[in-house]
């Protein structure tokens, strides 16, 4: 964005603009008393009426025909008005003297003259500036750069073009002849060669000719050449001189010799010679350009001697010079051609080198054609008639041609920009024609008039009566111009104003200081620029100031419209300015004694009328008397106005009778005074006269113009003259006895009119004097607020019109209304305001001195307010409050100030005030504050968890957000110094704990030493100690190992290599650890390896250790309360449930010996878990048993087809589920999926791994239980030869059992019914199996459980297929008596579930300590379980049954009456529906703390004791049969 130049023009501020509602525009002198006070303040302002207020246009285009003005722009500006004045004069003396001015150049733009003179004037004159060296002052003052000689260019241009002139101005050259003799007596002195004056000014080929702007050169008026003698060329011109004036040069292009320098003065000229009346110009031509001035070189007259006919020779007849008196050097005569008096060219002042070329005027002559006085300034009438049409066409060709583009498009700034670029410039002539002060009255107005010639539609109508109507607005009833009899042109009726781009009109302000009103009807809009009326004689001095040229040849300069201001250099000077653009359909109103111009952004067409309101009145009495100082005429008598209205007194609203009563006041007494004077005087002659018959120039006063009315003197002498009483002296010289007093009415007639209106004034002017004594009352007799109001009330009832005083009072009572309203929320601190910032503070809070001004304002109001005093005093605590704030912010500042400048910031959350002290005091608190937590972080330093690297630099951050404060930047420095320290240390901590070469222990510990020197917490450091410290006692628990000789365990050492390696700290021992670690992971892969099948889903583990889980759902058989459950958080102690405990228990076992007993403790379990499997599966598959409701195999589904029975969980398995066909020649036993949990490696292969493991010497459990199978192996060995020693197979047995067919079902025929094993042999099994399977009627326990825990090993032994092959075919034939016995004597086969029926030899043959150690473990945890499960259940739950231990004991006693045992163990046992329903067919439901159950032995279904009528004793005594179950019995017994 280009920068605008320091001499463009800038905008002032915009007027105010109102846009009133429907209501408000219907009354337009209401609107305009409403907007007066805000108005008034800019002087003008502009009105936008409703959008559907569109009056028609009503002129009558086609009879529209007008003769413009034409504006030459660079005129109308009154400085450069001046300048150009100036360059007249120059331009004139110049050419007298015979030559052309042209203007210099000067740094590459025109010199300017005028203000060249005025400074070097202004400095002392030419000898003074020279003398003194002041020429680049000058220069710098004119504007022009230094260091570039400008100052000599200036020196010789002003030599050359302005000395001459200023020694005629001064009068140098017009000497006595004694002494221009006296000089001439001295010879050619050298100090007089500097005043030698050339013929010609030098020329430059920069230099611009200057074409005078007289005006017979814009007439282009010329003079006919001839080629007569000078003197007949003389006698010419004086001829022409004293016609018209007309001076034409030839049409050659000569120019004329004799070039009057007149100006256009009011649309007339005066000519050359003599002062005669002004000859006023009715048409003019349009101005031509005149050409080049330049003198006739042919033409040059002889100038030594006349050119006369001969005649006797005589001294008077001798042409001598009239300076030295001698007729000598008649060469170097000079004979003036205005005169014909002689010179010598060396005796004039300057004197001249050589004779001039064409006309030369002698210094008399030349003061005498220079000091003519100029005429006054007016705009020229245009050559030609416009209609509306062809000025449009004029006026948008010339916009359009000026801009180069079309009108519509030229931005109104870049016009008025160009605007008074042009008005202020010398070198451009641009020259608009404004078409202005058209009559209405004879073309029509632009509003629709009742009676005119445009035919209003009936729509608008309207707009006839509308008070917008400039037609209708002078005269409306608000307007006093109504009682002026007269139409007065242009302010009773409008005028018409058609402009073009650039017309412009003029800084003044209307007649009698008026209103007006302008609007726009269409066209493009009017600029307008406005100063406020009480600015009006500041704008006049700053004019007379800058132009004093020309007010003092025209002092009312200003009412002649002709004179215009850049409003940049009035509002330098301090003068308000305000500006608009008047669109179409926008009304601008101008306020009384407001000054006023604009111009004219392209065609349109305005209307303007005057109007004057009540208060205007006092203002136009005020203007006549300015109008008499200024002897400028009146446009109506004031007077008579008055008068007339007091004639009317009784149809006056009140308003206006008062102050028609008050200006009738002024009005008779200064009347009186004058009469008294003039009697006083001599004047005795009195006679009534009518002075309203006159026209109003015919009783104006011949001194000052005042239009006269009331009275005038007269006298015989001058008939038709007269003059008012404040200039009896200027009639004339005949005695003031002959004058005669005329007078309109007498003394005696006035008084009753003024009474008159007193009287209908008087009830206003009674509440009037009431309210002005209310507000302005002083201090104790100031009256309350109540008071205005009912003043108020009183105009209200009394209807009394609206008025300036009632305004007033209005506006001083809401301006109280909202004194009395902030002050109170002042005192209660909640002030409301348009919206609160953070901290509640208002955004648009008051200052303290606002808060002095207000409460000064509360006390200068003209009533009496009782927040008043309460406010002084919240103003003397604010006060109180900076006195001590200042104080504290005098003091340095320190951490123990936070309470005090807290404190202080509290007291200020009191006052609704910006205090300007309370941003210093949060800064201050800041302050405070971070020096406080600088402390306390210093003090708490030595704390573990101290000033830390983080809060150091919160510190900091802080810090930098404080303001500069001597004490923070101290504190800021050791901050930074600790910071820059600490993170040092922390770097170092951080490369330490990630070097890949640790750092041994001691380096670190010597490292650590140093590091706590420095007072900060360092968590890199932390971690660098706590590393050491885990070293330590890593090393220690290394060191641990190997003491006593002790066998470390696996997860003792992975837990040590894991914490190792995390310990950034170099471990020597480390390394050995992991080899260790390495070798034992070696050897579980191998063991793995040797034990484990490819893709087994077991773990080395789980194939090594005994099972303490066997089977899929098979589920402990003790019943569990909800009061049986184990708390949360507890751990039952000894419990080996799951593979993960006996993990557990291994790795935390201190030797082996305490890891061979716990896999002991897990073998019982097993031993047990495989019994009850075992039991469960062969209930499932006895012939009784629901066939459909049987799942079986993998699948869970009933059985069906071939099927397979696993030897060791007796589990019944579909053939298909399994897949491949059976091999029934196979000696080897068939298991299912789970019991085959490995490959079942030889002996000889495993005891090669446990070899290996002791050297390695680590306890691991797979180690321990690879132990402990081995033993186990080897005591199984040692019995299963025992035990097969025992039994023999006779040669026919065996053939017998070779030969015999494959055994195809379950349970096959046995005729030996006496056996116990074969007693449920008569019931066949419908199943087909599809490989041998052991019987187990008649097998004895021994043996059984012998076969199970060889099959639980997971070692291929050969005992293992002997003891098989020995069993499958029925139970063996012991060899000795001893064996046949105690096999007779042995229980019936059960499901074993302890070694308690075995022999005590067996027992001691068999079963080691450890294993006896667990038993008894077992029994007493079972036993306390049961204890417990006796204890609470029964008492807790509504629906317990009885206890597992009481269902043992019954089941015991009829084990050997029922085979349905086997089905007690089946896993509907542990079924919740079971434990919670009764199968009664009615059951009573029974609640309470203890419901007692029973059991059917039959069907195991458990019922209410109650529901079936069974009492505790019997339960416990008796076996107890359903009678579901009772009545199937009977029923087979039948059959």
């Amino acid at each position: 964005m280009s920068h605008p130049r320091p001499d463009e023009f800038k905008p002032p501020p915009e007027c105010p603009v109102f846009e009133p509602s429907w209501e408000e525009f219907a009354d337009p002198f209401a609107f305009i008393n409403k907007i007066r006070p805000i108005a008034e303040k800019t002087g003008i302002c502009k009105v936008r009426p409703p959008p559907e207020w569109q009056p028609p246009f009503a002129c009558d285009v086609d009879r529209l025909h007008f003769t413009p003005r034409i504006q030459r722009l660079n005129e109308l500006e009154a400085q450069t008005r001046v300048k150009l004045n100036f360059l007249d004069q120059i331009a004139k003396f110049w050419e007298l003297q015979g030559c052309t001015l042209k203007i210099p150049h000067v740094e590459r733009k025109i010199l300017d003259l005028y203000q060249l003179n005025k400074l070097v004037a202004d400095e002392g004159g030419f000898d003074i500036v020279c003398k003194d060296r002041r020429w680049t002052k000058i220069a710098m003052t004119m504007g022009f750069a230094p260091g570039k000689a400008v100052g000599s260019h200036l020196r010789s241009h002003y030599e050359r073009v302005l000395y001459p002139y200023n020694l005629f101005q001064s009068g140098a050259n017009l000497l006595e002849q004694e002494l221009a003799a006296k000089l001439m007596s001295f010879g050619a002195a050298p100090e007089q060669e500097k005043f030698v004056q050339n013929h010609s000014l030098p020329e430059s080929d920069d230099d611009k000719e200057y074409k005078p702007h007289d005006l017979v050169q814009r007439q282009n008026t010329q003079v006919q050449p001839s080629d007569a003698c000078t003197p007949s060329r003389r006698a010419k011109r004086m001829k022409t001189e004293s016609g018209c004036g007309k001076s034409e040069g030839s049409a050659g292009g000569e120019v004329s010799e004799n070039r009057p320098n007149l100006r256009r003065r009011m649309g007339s000229f005066v000519a050359k010679p003599e002062p005669v009346k002004e000859i006023p110009i009715q048409i003019k031509q349009e101005p031509v350009e005149s050409k080049e001035l330049q003198p006739e070189p042919e033409k040059t007259k002889p100038r030594h001697k006349k050119n006369t006919p001969p005649a006797p020779v005589s001294v008077v007849d001798l042409y001598v010079c009239l300076v030295c008196g001698s007729g000598s050097d008649e060469d170097r005569l000079l004979l003036c051609d205005g005169c014909d008096d002689s010179y010598h060219t060396f005796c004039l002042i300057p004197p001249l080198n050589d004779v001039p070329k064409g006309d030369w005027r002698c210094p008399k002559c030349l003061a005498q054609e220079c000091s003519k006085p100029q005429e006054a300034f007016g705009f020229e009438q245009a050559r030609r008639d416009y209609s509306l049409k062809s000025f449009g066409e004029m006026a948008d060709s010339f916009k359009s041609d000026y801009f180069n583009m079309p009108v519509h498009m030229v931005p109104t700034e870049l016009v008025e920009k160009e605007f008074w670029r042009l008005v202020g410039t010398i070198e451009e002539d641009v020259t608009v024609e404004y078409g202005a002060d058209i009559a209405s009255k004879e073309f029509g107005s632009g509003f629709p008039i009742r009676g005119g010639r445009f035919k209003v539609a009936p729509s608008d109508e309207k707009y006839l009566n509308c008070g917008w109507n400039l037609n209708n607005m002078a005269m409306m009833d608000p307007s006093v111009l109504t009682h002026v009899t007269a139409d007065i042109c242009g302010m009773t009726l409008p005028w018409l104003y058609v402009g073009m781009c650039f017309s412009s009109f003029c800084w003044h302000i209307e007649d009698h200081w008026s209103y007006s009103i302008n609007y726009l009807h269409w066209g493009e809009p009017k600029t307008w620029y406005g100063a406020p009326g009480f600015a009006a004689e500041q704008l006049e001095a700053v004019m007379k100031k800058l132009a004093p040229e020309l007010f003092e040849s025209q002092p009312d300069l200003l009412h002649q419209l002709v004179t215009i201001m850049n409003p940049n250099t009035l509002m330098a000077h301090g003068v308000p300015i305000y500006r608009t653009n008047q669109c179409a359909g926008e009304f601008v109103i101008t306020f009384p004694r407001a000054y006023h111009s604009g111009f004219n952004q392209g065609f349109n067409f305005a209307e303007a009328v005057n109007f004057c309101t009540v208060d205007w009145m006092p203002l136009g009495r005020q203007c006549v008397d300015h109008y008499r100082l200024l002897h400028r005429y009146c446009v109506f008598s004031h007077d008579e106005m008055i008068c007339n209205m007091a004639a009317k007194a009784d149809k006056l609203d009140v308003v206006l009778a008062s102050a028609v009563h008050k200006d009738m006041v002024l009005m008779l007494n200064e009347e009186r005074d004058l009469r008294d004077q003039i009697r006083k005087m001599g004047v005795v002659q009195c006679e009534l006269f009518q002075y309203d018959l006159l026209q109003d120039d015919e009783r104006q006063c011949v001194k000052c113009r005042t239009t006269c009315y009331l009275s005038a003197l007269t006298c015989p002498c001058r008939p038709g003259e007269q003059v008012c009483l404040h200039h009896a002296n200027h009639l004339c010289s005949c005695l003031i006895s002959n004058y005669t007093l005329k007078y309109r009415f007498t003394l005696d007639d006035l008084y009753p009119m003024m009474n008159a209106v007193k009287q209908r004034a008087e009830p206003y002017d009674d509440w009037a004097s009431r309210v002005t004594e209310v507000l302005e009352a002083k201090l104790d007799k100031k009256r309350n607020l109540c008071v205005f109001r009912s003043l108020i009330d009183t105009s209200d009832k009394n209807h009394f019109p609206d008025n300036d005083l009632l305004r007033h009072l209005k506006l001083v009572t809401q301006d109280a209304d909202r004194c009395s309203s902030v002050a109170q929320q002042l005192l209660n601190g909640k002030r409301q305001t348009r919206y609160r910032i953070a901290g509640g503070k208002s955004q648009n809070q008051l200052t303290v001195e606002e808060m002095r001004s207000f409460v000064r304002q509360l006390y200068n109001l003209p009533c009496s307010l009782t927040q008043a005093p309460l406010l002084k005093e919240l103003l003397n605590r604010i006060e109180d409050f900076q006195q001590h704030s200042e104080k504290v912010l005098s003091d340095d500042v320190s951490a123990d100030l936070v309470g005090e400048i807290q404190s202080l910031l509290d007291e200020s959350s009191e006052f609704d005030i910006c205090l300007p002290e309370v941003p210093q005091l949060r800064e201050r608190l800041e302050l405070a504050r971070w020096l406080a937590a600088v402390r306390q972080a210093e003090d708490s330093a030595n704390s573990p968890r101290g000033l830390s690297l983080d809060g150091m630099r919160r510190l900091i951050d802080r810090g930098v957000g404080l303001s500069p404060h001597p004490s923070t930047e101290r504190a800021m420095a050791r901050l930074q110094e600790l910071l820059t320290l600490s993170e040092q240390w922390e770097d170092k901590a951080q490369t330490l704990l990630r070097a890949r070469s640790p750092e041994s222990v001691t380096s670190l510990s010597d490292t650590l030493k140093e590091i706590e020197a420095v007072p900060t917490y360092l968590p890199n450091c932390l971690l660098l100690r706590d590393s050491v410290n885990r070293a330590t006692e890593w090393l220690n628990e290394a060191d641990a190992l190997q003491v006593g000789g002790r066998v470390p365990v696996l997860d003792t050492l992975s837990d040590m290599v894991l914490r190792g390696r995390a310990i950034p700290v170099q471990l020597d021992p480390l390394e050995r650890l992991e080899a260790l670690v390495s070798e034992v992971q070696a050897w579980k892969e191998s063991a793995a390896k040797t034990f484990l099948s490819k893709n087994s889903s077991f773990t080395l583990l789980e194939v090594l250790c005994p099972r303490c889980e066997v089977g899929n759902s098979l589920k402990r058989k003790v019943k569990k309360t909800k009061g049986d459950a184990v708390p949360c958080g507890k751990k039952r102690t000894g419990r080996l449930d799951s593979l993960s405990d006996v993990e557990k228990a291994l790795s935390d076992s201190k030797d082996s010996a305490s890891a061979m007993a716990t896999l002991a403790e897990v073998r019982l379990k097993e031993l047990e878990s495989v019994a009850t499997l075992r039991a469960a599966n062969e209930s499932k598959l006895l012939p009784s048993a629901d066939c459909s409701a049987l799942k079986v195999c993998v699948c869970q589904k009933a059985p069906m087809g071939a099927m397979r029975q696993c030897e060791l969980c007796r589990g019944a398995f579909h053939a298909v589920c399994m897949g491949g066909p059976a091999d029934t020649h196979n000696a080897e036993p068939w298991l299912c999926q789970s019991c085959h949990c490995s490959s079942r490696p030889p002996l000889d292969k495993i005891l090669p791994l446990l070899a290996s493991l002791q050297r390695i010497r680590v306890r691991l459990p797979e180690g321990d239980a690879l132990r402990y199978m081995i033993e186990r192996t080897v005591s199984w060995q040692r019995r299963a030869r025992e035990v097969m020693a025992c039994y023999e197979l006779s040669p026919k047995s065996q053939e017998h059992r070779d030969s015999s067919p494959p055994q195809k079902h379950w349970g096959a025929d046995s005729s030996a019914k006496s056996q116990d094993w074969s007693r449920c042999s008569q019931e066949q099994s419908v199943f087909y199996k599809e490989q041998p399977c052991i019987p187990l009627q008649g097998l004895s326990a021994e043996l059984e459980e012998l076969m199970v825990e060889g099959l639980l090993l997971q070692v291929s032994l050969p005992e293992t297929e002997q003891l098989y092959t020995l069993l499958l075919n029925g139970p063996p034939v012991q060899r000795s008596p001893q064996h046949t016995i105690a096999a007779q004597h042995s229980p019936q086969h059960t499901p074993y579930q302890s070694q308690e029926h075995t022999s005590p030899h067996r027992e001691r043959d068999a079963v080691t300590s450890a294993e006896k150690k667990a038993k008894r473990r077992i029994e007493r945890e079972e036993l306390g379980l049961e204890v417990q499960v006796r204890e609470r259940g029964m008492s807790k739950r509504k629906k317990q049954r009885m206890s597992k231990e009481k269902r043992r004991e019954r089941k015991a006693a009829s084990v050997s009456a029922s085979p349905s045992y086997l089905s007690d163990l089946s896993p509907s046992d542990d079924s919740e529906e079971d434990m919670i329903l009764c199968p009664a067919e009615s059951c009573l439901q029974p609640a309470g703390d203890e419901v007692y159950w029973v059991q059917c032995d039959c069907c195991n279904q458990w019922f209410h004791m109650v529901c079936v009528g069974v009492s505790a004793k019997m339960a416990a005594e008796e076996d107890y049969m359903c009678v579901t179950c009772s009545a199937r019995d009977l029923g087979q017994h039948r059959k």
